[in-house]
């Protein structure tokens, strides 16, 4: 049974809400999965905050129209689905690395992160960047360093008069 118009239309809406506020997003060709594997791919998105949906490709290009995804629309071709990160811009590029490892069905085409385009190869580059909280404990520990290394150096120095003192008192005796 085909889906109505205004299934579909609520569909774009959905997914363009979703695009306004993601931070990345990626497009892979899923044939092959069953659905099964499927559903396992959407509760791993679902817990890393990474929003999956298979669209058509025609309510796909209609719904990123207007985001910064929009230059996706030409390459969205064959059967795709969407993958939308909403916490930080490496969350679906994590979920589905991770889940191409075990399913080499699945096969990330392109991925899109500013505005800009770039091909599925890139997914590695996009994985690897930092969670929100590890790129905050990697700022602090930058912080940080410059004084707890000048406060080490300031408490040195008494240790080292109070080293050379017990030499000389050892020395005397």
């Amino acid at each position: 049974m085909g889906v109505s118009l205004e299934q579909k239309k609520r569909m774009v809406q959905e997914v363009a809400e979703v695009a306004g506020q993601a931070h990345s997003a990626l497009a892979a060709e899923y044939r092959g999965l069953s659905a099964g594997e499927m559903d396992t791919l959407r509760v791993q998105a679902r817990e890393a905050g990474v929003y999956v949906r298979v669209v058509k490709n025609t309510l796909a290009k209609r719904a990123v129209e207007g985001t910064e995804f929009e230059c996706m629309t030409d390459e969205l071709q064959g059967p795709l689905l969407l993958a939308f990160s909403q916490e930080d811009p490496g969350s679906a590029a994590r979920v589905l690395k991770s889940f191409s490892k075990e399913h080499d069905q699945l096969v990330v085409k392109m991925l899109a992160v500013g505005g800009e385009k770039f091909p599925g190869s890139e997914i590695d580059r996009l994985a690897t960047l930092p969670t929100y909280d590890e790129a905050i404990s990697r700022l602090m520990a930058t912080m940080k360093a410059p004084v707890q290394k000048f406060a080490t150096t300031l408490n040195e120095v008494p240790g080292k008069l109070v080293r050379t003192v017990a030499a000389v008192k050892d020395a005397k005796q």
